[in-house]
């Protein structure tokens, strides 16, 4: 039966490997997904088999509790909350951790890592490193979650000596994993625990809203590897592979992520960035912004040549994706080209646009991301922006004193003509003012994203 437990748990491995390459691409996503699930089947099914079970009660009264409220939320979760829900279950990624940790460091023997007191070195340095981990992605995903949901101040929250403090909480996390092996204190291992959530919030209140998309995917990393060092611990390959896929995935989206930022990959990793500010803000002279009506959008869009439309959070908020694919079918039939401009961190998760134009059947071939349609721009007749801001702000490559500064952004400011639909003048997720917003080829369309693209395709059957 060890054996075939170890095959299974291989083939496994493979289907996640063979998960991740398919989530690669839009195309491929649904057969990527089929074998994540599949592979997710055979392990449970697989160590439900292994002679070590002794009882299934607790385990199927865990299954169906936990299915029923995952399934409850699958089907409630509407398509903006996706990254909060994203946090929210590593979250408990990491808290299962922390609970798998206390329970092989209170019964080591069930565990096969030593006697209680007496339990392996290598074991304990295991335990903690994955204990540690654990504890700071369930508090860390805990603070992504209510600046997501709005909470918490998606502002960042500073105060002097935080990096000072955070660092010597890191080595007093050190010291204390080094007592553990030592002395094998219980006091110690909750200390170990409570410093490391206390780190894990420390880590991330300072991240301000426009870095989180780079945070939920460094967070879905720090879960993976929590997850191998208790694979470890419990002396499970499945659980190491799969942690470590996981764990790597993420750093690698992560590190793609922060180029597409300007940001430092070690600083996301330490939580050291999102809270900077310095100089003064743009000036943006008298700021007389041109007011238009979808009718005015209409006829502009209407007679023109191409057509970039480039979606962001305030598509999803208003649940406009598919008014959007409405448009562009309209679009098409009066002869215009119509692409579709993806940011590497529009919204607030890595591809979460992707999935929302996916939603509406959008064709792949149609949607492209930041470096390969960023050279179009100028030889567009019209831009569509529909509720991003940020990554549209000419001020990430003028301003010097904008904490988005050196951030590469879509350059829809050399179109000819800019529309852009907003619900008002304010600023962005990130709190900056979007100089774009008073250019002279840009006019402002203030409304709902929805009804407005809806009143705009209304406009054109006319």
């Amino acid at each position: 039966m060890e054996s075939l437990a170890v095959i299974a748990y291989l083939v496994s491995a493979v289907c996640f490997i063979m998960a991740l390459r398919g989530l690669s691409h839009p195309e491929t996503a649904r057969g990527g997904l089929t074998f994540g699930m599949s592979g997710m089947a055979l392990a449970v099914v697989t160590t439900l088999a292994l002679p070590i079970v002794q009882s299934y009660a607790w385990i199927i009264g865990a299954i169906v509790i936990g299915g029923g409220i995952g399934t409850v939320i699958a089907k409630k979760i509407a398509m903006t909350d996706l990254p909060q829900l994203v946090a929210a279950f590593h979250s408990l990624v990491g808290l299962a951790a922390v609970f798998v940790a206390a329970a092989a460091f209170y019964e080591p023997e069930a565990y096969g890592i030593g006697a209680a007191g007496h339990i392996h070195i290598s074991s304990l340095i295991e335990m903690s490193l994955g204990v540690a981990i654990g504890a700071v992605t369930f508090t860390g995903s805990i603070i992504a979650w209510g600046k997501l949901q709005g909470v918490i101040t998606g502002k960042p929250v500073t105060f002097p000596g935080q990096h000072i403090l955070n660092a010597a909480l890191g080595f007093g996390l050190i010291a204390l994993i080094v007592m553990l092996c030592m002395g094998q204190s219980i006091a110690v291992f909750w200390g170990i625990v409570a410093l490391a959530f206390l780190l894990g919030i420390l880590i991330i209140i300072p991240i301000g809203g426009a870095d989180m998309p780079v945070i939920v995917s460094m967070l879905n990393s720090y879960s993976g590897w929590a997850a191998a060092g208790i694979g470890f611990t419990l002396h499970n390959n499945l659980l190491i592979i799969t942690g470590a896929l996981v764990g790597s995935s993420g750093a690698i989206l992560s590190y793609i992520m922060c180029k597409g930022m300007n940001r430092s990959f070690i600083s996301v990793v330490l939580g050291g960035f999102g809270g900077e500010t310095s100089g003064a803000a743009q000036d943006l002279g008298d700021r007389n912004a041109k007011i238009g009506a979808a009718e005015d959008a209409a006829y502009i869009m209407k007679n023109a040549g191409s057509v970039i439309i480039v979606p962001g959070y305030g598509m999803a908020v208003a649940q406009a994706q598919h008014s959007v694919r409405e448009l562009a079918d309209q679009l098409k039939k009066e002869g215009v080209k119509v692409l579709y401009a993806i940011h590497p961190v529009a919204g607030r998760m890595p591809g979460h646009m992707n999935v929302l134009l996916a939603e509406a059947n959008v064709p792949y071939d149609e949607v492209l991301e930041l470096e390969d349609i960023n050279r179009d721009f100028t030889q567009t007749d019209v831009v569509y922006v529909i509720g991003a801001n940020d990554i549209t702000n000419p001020a990430a490559k003028t301003d010097t004193a904008s904490p988005i500064y050196g951030m590469p952004v879509l350059d829809v400011d050399k179109a000819k003509t800019v529309l852009f639909v907003k619900r008002s003048l304010g600023s962005g997720y990130a709190g900056i003012d979007n100089p774009l917003f008073y250019a002279d080829n840009t006019m402002m369309l203030l409304g709902d994203a929805k009804k407005m693209t809806d009143d705009i395709v209304k406009a054109m059957d006319h």
